[in-house]
């Protein structure tokens, strides 16, 4: 976009940056800021904004106009049009007259109240993304997929996105795929707010000058100074002490703050992804997070699913990850884990799920397994030793032993064998087996342990 802040300039814009709203979503025109804090109104046909009381968005600022702009949806995403107002329409801090924008940009009527053009990602009926991966994240279930879509059509605006779900959905994955995707590629700086203590964060986001602060022996920049002109992603920011949460909100206004202890005011060009595994708009019920904090971030609120509610991921995940996996090449697992991997909940979601076939993967290699071992099953409910121990009426008591047999063996030769590295000298005198039973118990099951002292 071309402008600036100045009021005598009018631009007619036309945005290039982005396909604008995903296909099937709606959109809500949402204030972030003034006295109708929090007010929506649905994006439906045109939107008519301003002080006189018949208009749709009914703003009591004194710098809006009683017919101040008019917001309406468009191929290219949404339109907004001046109405000829005393002070001015801004889109993206640019003043315009009439300007087509992306879906998750900010609109400024008068001087100080701002509009978000904020997708609704709660329906169901969002066109899903054609391809199963985007960016490198892998998703083939509709939730994900429709999730790559609204991503895909925000990633290359300047609109602020706000990631919500469980620990290990693969929040912070889904952030660097959007820089990749957007026009701020680099830098990209990460701060995580649950981990620096209350003392330092906000140098840590705005830097400090030296003598700042008991400790500070040198000048230092902050977050957003080194973000500048890239994307700076603030994960659990829930964590986010309350006393810091106005200077992040005037940063993410303002576009300018000062270092700890400094007075030069710099310039916060930087787009900012956040992320939490809090429920935000608790926390804001709560008074523990601040309401128009939550407006200004959550411009595009996208809410991750944990991977118990997208198990038709899980195959995917699973190929995906041992491919990667250094040892992992030629294994695959069985029909019996890959059941057990769909039934368990996965509390920890895919990072569990990640650690969990790394494991397998190191003690399959060391046990010459060509089929991928689970070395320790979570337990609860779907555990693959329920399935183990589950009979049936049309199963003969011999069988069913042999079975179970069978199968503790298997599962034993394997943990044995593992234990000491492949070597079968070892691990038969470990546990006062004979050294060619052994040999001959790993060769039943497909194990390699030919390996002497």
């Amino acid at each position: 976009m071309v402008g600036d802040d100045d009021p005598d300039l009018e631009a007619t814009i036309q945005s290039t940056s982005g396909p604008g709203a995903p296909v099937g979503v709606d959109v809500s025109v949402v204030v972030l800021s003034g006295a109708e804090r929090g007010a929506s109104v649905p994006l439906r046909g045109k939107v008519r904004v301003g002080k006189a009381p018949e208009n749709d968005l009914v703003l009591s600022e004194e710098s809006v106009s009683r017919q101040h702009c008019e917001i309406s949806r468009v191929p290219g995403g949404v339109r907004v049009r001046d109405l000829g107002s005393t002070n001015g329409t801004y889109v993206e801090h640019a003043r315009i007259t009439d300007a087509t924008t992306p879906v998750g940009s900010v609109v400024r009527v008068g001087n100080a109240v701002e509009l978000a053009l904020r997708p609704d990602l709660a329906l169901l009926d969002i066109e899903p993304f054609p391809e199963k991966q985007w960016e490198g994240v892998i998703g083939s279930s509709l939730a994900m997929r429709r999730i790559f879509r609204v991503l895909d059509s925000v990633a290359r605006t300047e609109a602020t996105v706000l990631l919500q779900g469980e620990t290990g959905t693969g929040k912070e994955v889904l952030a660097r795929a959007i820089v990749r995707r957007s026009l701020r590629p680099e830098p990209f700086v990460v701060v995580d707010c649950g981990s620096v203590t209350h003392t330092l964060i906000q140098s840590e986001l705005f830097g400090h000058e030296r003598g700042a602060f008991t400790g500070a022996i040198a000048q230092r920049k902050g977050a957003f100074e080194s973000a500048h002109g890239g994307t700076l992603f603030l994960d659990e920011i829930g964590e986010l002490p309350l006393d810091v949460q106005p200077m992040l909100l005037r940063v993410l206004e303002a576009r300018e703050f000062r270092r700890v202890g400094g007075n030069q005011t710099l310039e916060a060009d930087v787009r900012v992804i956040a992320a939490t595994s809090r429920d935000l708009e608790r926390e804001v019920s709560a008074g523990k997070f601040r309401e128009d904090l939550y407006f200004r971030l959550a411009v595009v609120p996208v809410q991750i699913p944990p991977l118990r509610a997208r198990r038709e991921d899980i195959p995917t995940l699973v190929e995906h990850i041992l491919a990667r996996t250094r040892g992992a090449e030629g294994l695959a697992p069985s029909e019996r884990t890959m059941e057990w991997l769909l039934q368990h909940d996965w509390p920890g979601n895919v990072r569990e799920l990640r650690n969990l076939l790394e494991r397998a993967a190191y003690m399959s290699a060391a046990a010459g397994s060509r089929e991928l071992l689970l070395p320790a099953l979570p337990t609860g409910p779907g555990n693959a030793a329920d399935d183990f121990f589950r009979f049936s009426l049309g199963e003969s008591y011999r069988e069913a032993r042999a079975r179970v047999e069978e199968e503790f063996e298997r599962r034993y030769v394997t943990w044995l064998l593992a234990r000491h590295g492949g070597n079968l000298s070892a691990a038969a005198r470990a546990v006062q087996m004979d050294r060619k039973h052994l040999h001959v118990l790993a060769r039943k099951h497909g194990l390699r342990g030919d390996q002497d002292d």
